[in-house]
C-alpha cells in the first residue's frame, strides 16, 4: 500500500504541472486556446497565475508526500480535499450555470476519479489510525 501511495502522490504532482502550466505560464496564449477565453485582461491574467501557483503549490507538497513517510498520509488528505473541492465547484456550476466545454466535463470525471482513489488509500492505509478513523 505504501508503493501505491507513493506512485500516486507522484503521479499526481507530475501529471497536474501541465495543467498548473496552462493556467498561468503565458495565459494570454493558453487561456483562448484552452478554454476560449479571449483577449484575457490584466486582472484575468493575475487570477489564473494566482491558481497556477495555488496548483504548483500543492505539487511541491505532494511531491514531498511521496518521498517522505512523514506528510505521506497529510499529502494524501490534501490530495483528497483539493479534487474533491474543485469537483463540488464543477458540479455546482453544472446545475447553476449548464454544461462548459468537453475539457471542463474531462476534468470533472478526472477530479471524481482521484478523489476516490486518494480516499481509498487513505483507508486502506495498513496501520494507520486514518483506516480506522476514515
Amino acid at each position: 500500500m505504501d508503493k501505491a501511495q507513493r506512485l500516486f502522490l507522484l503521479a499526481m504532482g507530475i501529471g497536474l504541472v501541465p495543467v498548473a502550466l496552462s493556467y498561468g505560464a503565458l495565459p494570454d496564449k493558453s487561456l483562448p486556446w484552452l478554454y476560449g477565453l479571449s483577449d484575457p485582461d490584466l486582472t484575468m491574467q493575475h487570477l489564473f497565475r494566482a491558481i497556477m501557483g495555488l496548483y504548483l503549490g500543492m505539487i511541491i507538497f505532494w511531491l514531498a508526500g511521496a518521498v517522505r513517510a512523514d506528510l505521506r498520509m497529510p499529502a494524501l488528505w490534501s490530495v483528497f480535499v483539493f479534487v474533491t473541492g474543485i469537483a463540488l465547484g464543477r458540479v455546482l456550476s453544472l446545475f447553476l450555470d449548464g454544461w462548459p466545454q468537453p475539457l471542463l466535463i474531462f476534468y470533472l470525471l478526472a477530479e471524481i476519479i482521484l478523489a476516490g482513489t486518494s480516499f481509498y488509500l487513505i483507508t486502506r492505509a495498513p496501520n494507520s489510525k486514518n483506516a480506522r478513523n476514515a
